[in-house]
């Protein structure tokens, strides 16, 4: 079964639940659940009263779980309004949700469909919003593919209601897509938060990004985490994409090192 999980705490997510419900073939199953078939998949909206990187225990409610996609306001100190796909989980510390040094399963080609409906629909109502991969970040921490789809970054655009259903769609689009192998899976490694040379590649190209670690990280990671974020990624991680002037020079020799332990090839772009 696919889940996609709102908050009633989340002015965002709850514009874009909405929005599912107006445009897909759901039917009330509860007060705060919803149940539709969708390419053949039995999926369910549930709606949560609390924060989603705090929805750690949601995968108890469930015996089996295909894929869980939050759908979620994003805020950023930017403000740009942005469109944002990317997996939860904490390449350190817990500091908002979730458990430390332990990352989601990443599914590589939702997220890729998401992404891609999110830049097409975004240019064809041509609105204001960049569309962006985000990296692996915040809670919660599951062991089962999971996916952030997130409308931000300010309490305006959380009410923008065409935006609202832009992620509403690209949601439907990773419930379609979740199990694609279509594009080769990909560890992403530097670069900013938001990291366009990504973006860019996954839209442009056959490949699909799982697990993301941006510059800020990289200082931290080691052989543990790096293995992690290759074993807990949906499909098999072909090999690394390194933003290499989006590293830091004193952090190039050991990530290329502890790629070398795990025997997993990688590439400069």
């Amino acid at each position: 079964m696919i889940l996609i999980v709102a908050s009633t705490k989340d002015p965002a997510s709850i514009n874009i639940a909405r929005k599912i419900l107006s445009n897909y073939p759901f039917r009330q199953a509860s007060e705060k659940v919803y149940t539709a078939e969708i390419s053949g998949q039995k999926v369910e909206l549930r709606m949560l009263d609390e924060e989603l990187v705090y929805a750690q225990d949601i995968v108890k409610l469930y015996p089996t779980l295909d894929i869980i996609i939050f759908i979620s306001r994003h805020s950023s100190l930017s403000g740009t309004p942005t469109l944002s796909v990317h997996t939860p989980g904490n390449l350190g510390d817990a500091d908002l949700g979730g458990i430390p040094r332990k990352v989601s399963i990443a599914p590589a080609n939702a997220m890729k469909a998401a992404l891609s409906a999110m830049s097409r629909l975004v240019e064809e109502k041509d609105l204001n919003y960049k569309v962006s991969y985000e990296c692996t970040h915040h809670g919660p921490s599951l062991d089962v593919p999971a996916m952030f789809a997130e409308l931000g970054s300010t309490p305006g655009e959380w009410k923008d209601l065409e935006a609202a259903e832009v992620v509403a769609h690209a949601a439907i689009k990773a419930v379609e897509n979740f199990s694609q192998q279509k594009n080769k899976a990909i560890l992403g490694i530097g670069g900013p938060h938001y990291n366009e040379k990504f973006t860019k590649m996954a839209l442009e190209g056959d490949i699909a990004f799982g697990h993301m670690i941006p510059k800020y990280a990289i200082a931290k990671i080691d052989e543990a985490i790096l293995r992690q974020c290759v074993e807990r990624t949906l499909e098999k991680v072909e090999f690394a994409i390194l933003d290499w002037k989006g590293i830091k020079g004193e952090d190039k020799p050991n990530i290329v090192n502890l790629l070398d332990s795990i025997k997993l090839e990688f590439q400069k772009v």
